[in-house]
């Protein structure tokens, strides 16, 4: 078998790239944001169960269970509360 070895700055370029793209899932400025408590009385209106709210990776990211029962972490565009990703 016949490998060469990754240089040590270009996997330090793969990956801070990577990190630096997952830390802008949602660009939204402050100032457009909407708050957080409007968020959680939406979600809950939908019949969701709140267990935290919280911004991350300039998303509000919520961890919850919804009506059907399913327990979801969620993240949402705190401009228009659309969803952006569910794990």
């Amino acid at each position: 078998m016949n490998s060469k070895p990754v240089p040590v700055v270009a996997l330090i370029a793969v990956l801070t790239s990577a990190t630096a793209s997952g830390a802008d899932l949602c660009r939204v400025p402050e100032a457009e944001r909407q708050p957080i408590e409007a968020l959680q009385r939406k979600l809950e209106n939908q019949g969701w169960k709140i267990k935290k709210i919280k911004t991350d990776r300039g998303c509000y990211e919520a961890y919850a269970t919804t009506g059907s029962g399913q327990r979801v972490e969620a993240y949402f565009n705190p401009k228009t509360f659309e969803l952006v990703k569910k794990l």
